[in-house]
Order: C-alpha cells, then structure tokens, then sequence
C-alpha cells in the first residue's frame, strides 16, 4: 500500500469516526440561522452591511 492511499484511508477512518460520533450525540434539535444570530446581536441584514464580505 503506498503512503499516499495509506494517508487517504486514515483520512477516511478520521471522517467516520467523526459521522458515528455525531449521529451518536445528535438530539435532532436544529437553531435557526436567525436565532443564533441574534444570541450574537447580528442579524442578516447587518452582516449583509460588513463591508468587503460577500
């Protein structure tokens, strides 16, 4: 096996090690976009008014 494919399978091992631990620990409670933007006194529009972001 070269080094390379070795590399890309512990990468692989990485990514779903990480999947099972959140499909483990997800409680199916999702925030809206717009709620954790208030909780950082923010707001779509005041973003959208940062100059030089997209």
């Amino acid at each position: 096996m070269s080094i390379r494919r070795f590399q890309g399978s512990e990468e692989a091992a990485a990514d779903l090690a990480l999947v099972l631990a959140r499909l483990a620990t997800d409680t199916g409670e999702r925030i809206p976009l717009d709620d954790v933007l208030a909780a950082f006194g923010h707001t779509r529009e005041s973003l959208a008014a940062v100059p030089g972001e997209a």
